[in-house]
């Protein structure tokens, strides 16, 4: 699952990403308004956290441009902005949640996963395919039974490829949407991930559910 920060602060901004990283989630850091802004309405995020008081353009108006232009992507208001009329203009404005400034990244946390368990942009929380079982907000994987001990990346990867089951993903996709990051198709980065994730995956059992698509890229699907 990919997330927007929008946050000015950035010490702030880094921690943020390095918790959901950690997490399991790609996450985008927009640092003024404007951006936040630009970034939001032309790309697709699960969720954007946005701070109010930023440069150029506050998260009043961010909002207010994201639902008026017909995106329903699921907002948090993170901002040190703690009276009850700003925490009331929040969520009239269409945001799901309004958190407040200290806060701890654990229920920043519960929060991004219980906002991500509803609304129209909801999906499945358990994902089933063959003997495999994955709980995406428990960032769980089991396979006949048996618990995967999953780094946050090979479970990020693993998400990924169940989400797009029986769809061949290019090494360029992966890369792009597990480590957000463009690189050349020389670079051996998805295919040495792949290798330690069919280790905990696909080598303690006898059916292989991560096949190579020779000159294309992997997919993952029951044969």
């Amino acid at each position: 699952m990919r997330i927007l920060i929008i946050e000015d602060e950035q010490k702030t901004a880094v921690y943020l990403r390095k918790g959901l990283t950690e997490s399991g989630f790609v996450a985008d850091i927009a640092h003024e308004g404007d951006e936040g802004l630009f970034l939001a309405t032309t790309r697709e995020y699960d969720l954007i956290i946005l701070d109010v008081m930023l440069p150029e353009r506050d998260g009043w108006s961010i909002i207010a441009e994201i639902r008026q232009r017909g995106k329903q992507t699921h907002v948090l208001f993170l901002t040190a902005r703690d009276s009850v009329r700003d925490r009331v203009m929040g969520l009239e404005l269409g945001a799901d949640d309004y958190l407040v400034k200290p806060f701890s990244f654990s229920e920043l946390l519960a929060r991004v996963r219980a906002i991500l368990r509803r609304g129209p942009t909801r999906q499945p929380e358990i994902l089933r395919i063959a003997d495999l079982e994955i709980n995406l907000l428990r960032h769980k994987a089991i396979r006949s039974g048996q618990h995967l001990d999953l780094t946050p990346k090979e479970f990020a990867l693993l998400s990924l490829m169940t989400q797009r089951a029986g769809e061949v993903l290019s090494r360029t996709l992966i890369a792009e949407q597990v480590w957000d990051m463009n690189f050349d198709s020389d670079t051996n980065v998805v295919d040495v991930a792949i290798r330690r994730l069919r280790r905990k995956l696909d080598d303690p059992f006898e059916k292989k559910l991560i096949h190579t698509i020779r000159g294309v890229g992997y997919v993952l699907e029951e044969r």
